[in-house]
């Protein structure tokens, strides 16, 4: 049994952070950063069937296109990813009445339709890129069990900056999904690559304003140069490492597709983020619409 201190529950049984009840959640769940992205998400299905706000947590359930679906905010960085992911799993995967891990599980599919900034100059502002894998230097991943062997992506990157004579403050952990079943030619732009996320927005991410950041140019410009197996460290942001390692872990399959809304190689910005966004979300919603199709392919 698992204790009520670690299992917190409200007085009407919903679980503690999220105050959702059993039955409220779609086994195909869109995560969004901001709270107000919720409704601009939900705002396109063809109904809505639940609206919860609960602290920075906001979640709406409804269905598109004879699917069922639920989007949710999870705020700003893993530490709240950390709270949505356990919670969201113990709603199908524990018996909160009895407080019993269920003999059956429930697999769950995450898409997170979230920003970042991109990492190396030749992706351009208003593009979009899916997560091949991520780097956590956010600290969460080392409270979990790791995995069996050190990942030789993670290996190598670490081989790459001592060859640079540099290092990253935290050691890198590496976290790779399940993806979905998804068609993604149904968006024939999208960029791939290895997502850093970091535990902060400034220093955390080699912004300085006041503070320098431990981020030097020497280590960023080390970190744009590595390679492995094809792929290249591409964006920056604050939650995918987390949805990942905590959905493989779980038994579920998650992605994670940014719009990319910063330049950091060469210091610029959008002039049109809003735009940017919601193009972000008609497309997560077309590749949930392609689940199932003949072409779609278990990657």
């Amino acid at each position: 049994m698992i204790p009520a201190s670690e299992l917190i529950l409200r007085p009407n049984g919903a679980v503690y952070h999220l105050d959702l009840l059993p039955g409220q959640v779609a086994e195909t769940i869109i995560t969004v950063g901001d709270p107000e992205r919720v409704a601009q998400v939900s705002r396109r299905f063809d109904h809505v069937e639940l609206r919860v706000e609960a602290r920075e947590f906001v979640t709406h359930t409804g269905e598109l296109g004879g699917r069922r679906l639920t989007v949710i905010s999870t705020g700003i960085g893993t530490d709240n990813v950390d709270i949505v992911l356990n919670e969201l799993d113990a709603l199908f995967n524990v018996d909160l009445a009895r407080r019993q891990v269920r003999d059956e599980l429930t697999p769950l599919t995450f898409l997170r339709l979230g920003t970042s900034g991109s990492f190396q100059p030749d992706l351009p502002l208003g593009s979009f890129l899916l997560s091949e894998a991520a780097l956590g230097l956010d600290g969460l991943l080392a409270f979990y069990p790791p995995t069996d062997t050190p990942d030789p992506l993670a290996v190598a990157l670490v081989k790459h900056l001592d060859r640079a004579g540099t290092h990253l403050p935290v050691p890198p952990l590496l976290a790779r999904p399940r993806l979905p079943l998804l068609n993604w030619s149904l968006i024939p732009d999208l960029a791939r690559g290895i997502t850093l996320t970091a535990a902060g927005f400034y220093a955390p991410q080699g912004r300085s304003l006041r503070l320098p950041s431990g981020m030097s140019p020497q280590l960023l410009s080390a970190l744009r140069e590595f390679r492995h197996d094809g792929l290249r460290i591409t964006n920056i942001e604050m939650e995918t490492a987390g949805i990942y390692a905590l959905a493989t872990a779980l038994g579920h399959r998650s992605a994670s597709l940014s719009a990319l809304l910063a330049n950091r190689a060469q210091g610029t910005f959008s002039t049109q983020p809003a735009a940017t966004v919601e193009r972000l979300i008609d497309r997560g919603l077309l590749l949930l619409a392609g689940i199932g199709t003949a072409d779609a392919v278990d990657e």
